[in-house]
Parts: C-alpha cells; sequence; structure tokens
C-alpha cells in the first residue's frame, strides 16, 4: 500500500472549502493526472459515487469513488475501487486565518510486480502530484471565497 498525505493552509472558511471539494469536477481541474469524471450519481448520504480516469505515469487507470462520508464543512472520504483500490480522506478544520485541509490518499498499486518495484518513484510522484492539488485547491478556493 502507498499512502501520501499533506496538509495546506487555505485563507477561507470550512464550509467555502468544503463546498469547492463537493463537486466532483472541480476534482479534475485541480488534480492534475485526473483526466475524467464521469457518470456522477447522489447518494442518500450527501456524498456521490463516480467513475474517474487517473493518469499515473502515463497510464489511464480507470475506478470508482464512493463516498463513504460527507460531513459538511470537515470531512470528505471516498473508498476507491477498481484499477487502484484504496481510499481518499479530505479533512478540513478551522483556523484563525481560515482553515487547514489535510488530503490523505492509501491505495494498492496494480500488479505486484509493479508495486515492489515502481513504489518508490509512484510515491514521489504522488507527493508532487499531491502538493500540486492542494496548492490548486488553494487557489481555487480563496478566488471563490
Amino acid at each position: 500500500m502507498v499512502t501520501v498525505s499533506q496538509t495546506v493552509a487555505i485563507d477561507a472558511s470550512p464550509d467555502a472549502a468544503f463546498e469547492y471539494l463537493d463537486d466532483p469536477h472541480t476534482h479534475a481541474e485541480v488534480t492534475p493526472s485526473l483526466s475524467d469524471v464521469r457518470d456522477v450519481e447522489p447518494l442518500e448520504n450527501g456524498g456521490k459515487r463516480l467513475a474517474f480516469t487517473y493518469g499515473m505515469v502515463g497510464v489511464g487507470l480507470d475506478g470508482e469513488l464512493h463516498q463513504t462520508h460527507h460531513e459538511p464543512p470537515e470531512r470528505h472520504t471516498f473508498e476507491m475501487s477498481g484499477a487502484l483500490e484504496g481510499e481518499i480522506d479530505i479533512e478540513i478544520e478551522p483556523t484563525d486565518d481560515g482553515c487547514q485541509m489535510t488530503y490523505t490518499a492509501t491505495y494498492d498499486l496494480p500488479g505486484k510486480v509493479l508495486e515492489s518495484v515502481a513504489e518508490p518513484f509512484v510515491r514521489r510522484y504522488n507527493e508532487r502530484e499531491l502538493q500540486t492539488t492542494l496548492e490548486n485547491v488553494k487557489t481555487g478556493v480563496e478566488l471563490e471565497a
């Protein structure tokens, strides 16, 4: 399993940050390697189920996200299935200057050989990807707030 996690300070309210990420299409705008979000369906818990395509080192990986926690304005949690299996957890906490968002992704790489050989490379790639995503979220939320 690979886990990457980073935190960013955002100069906006937790409500603004939560609402910004409540639209699945926003994730495709802020996540450089997320090339497609489709078949979005609302769930009874307020969350969504959707299909996605994520590019990892030049390979398109299709999957599905099912939102298990939709807790405004504190948490978005998604179970990931398909080519990537795992979980995405986005926690939003208030601060004196706005909020702090922590984004944690835990997933299995497809194929045991790929996992053992590529894990360090994929971890670095996804840490950079996550850093860019959080910078994009910060910019987007602060522009809309």
